[in-house]
């Protein structure tokens, strides 16, 4: 991964010789031409963590996007008849890649929060709004943690880049634990960040070996995933399948078929209009 990109990694060790491996990298890289599972590939092959996979067998796989705003990018979370809770707010405290435990709370309090407004409401009929929950949750030790954390990420949009975040981060890490007069805003939005492909340098990754290193659909398959083979997609385009490929494809060379830790999205030969592409969701 190149010096420019934010990102990290982690390794976990277990009991009866087990140990979970991941990567992490933000998506507001760069170059189009940056595959986040070919990196985590490349990574594994690392001396000092191939070490540790070398001789073992995979028993699992899976991915996800990680909320990674803080509390500068919560929403609004409670609203008529429902409530964000856990990481579909964004609850994650960033700098641990940890956020069951304030998912968990979060939960908690707006159950209590939505039994109470139970208990307040005469019609049935009547939506519930349980604005409680937010305030409950300012008053708990998960706004707490984020508060404290809140300039961790934000800190490496600053024109010191890497090394700027890192002094900051450990600063108030250590030290200042977010008790300063300041809260740092996010830089522009992610897509944004991105560099028309024939501007970018080219990215060349080793193939994968099957030992340490394995190819994407090989590591699909031990996601232990299971649906209808012709289940509709959720997945919809907000500005048409032509803007996909005129901008995506063409400018960014499809950077979401390369970001997509499953292969969901593909950019496909396109059968009437031969010489194009097609955007395909799988």
């Amino acid at each position: 991964m190149d010096f420019h990109t934010y990102g990290g990694s982690f390794l976990y060790h277990f009991d009866e010789n087990l140990c979970a491996i991941g990567f992490v990298i933000a998506l507001d890289y760069a170059n189009p031409n940056m595959n986040p599972y070919k990196e985590f590939q490349r990574y594994k092959h690392h001396p000092l963590i191939k070490k540790h996979l070398e001789g073992g067998k995979v028993l699992s796989y899976g991915a996800r996007a990680l909320n990674e705003g803080g509390i500068q990018s919560l929403p609004k979370l409670a609203f008529p008849g429902g409530a964000l809770i856990g990481c579909a707010a964004g609850f994650m405290n960033v700098p641990k890649i940890k956020g069951t435990h304030t998912a968990m709370k979060s939960g908690m309090l707006a159950a209590e929060a939505a039994y109470k407004s139970i208990l307040q409401t005469n019609s049935e009929q009547e939506s519930i709004t349980i604005d409680s929950y937010e305030e409950s949750l300012k008053n708990s030790w998960v706004w707490n943690e984020l508060w404290q954390v809140r300039n961790i990420r934000p800190s490496f949009h600053s024109p010191l880049g890497l090394y700027g975040g890192l002094a900051y981060s450990g600063l108030d890490t250590l030290f200042l634990k977010g008790r300063v007069p300041w809260t740092f805003k996010h830089g522009l939005p992610d897509h944004l960040s991105l560099t028309p492909v024939a501007k970018a340098s080219p990215i060349k990754y080793p193939k994968a070996d099957g030992v340490i290193s394995f190819d994407l659909l090989e590591s699909v398959s031990r996601t232990g995933t299971n649906h209808e083979e012709n289940q509709p997609s959720h997945l919809r385009l907000k500005r048409g399948a032509d803007e996909q490929i005129k901008n995506n494809f063409v400018v960014f060379d499809g950077p979401e078929q390369k970001f997509c830790p499953a292969g969901v999205y593909e950019y496909l030969d396109d059968e009437k209009n031969p010489g194009m592409k097609r955007f395909q969701i799988n």
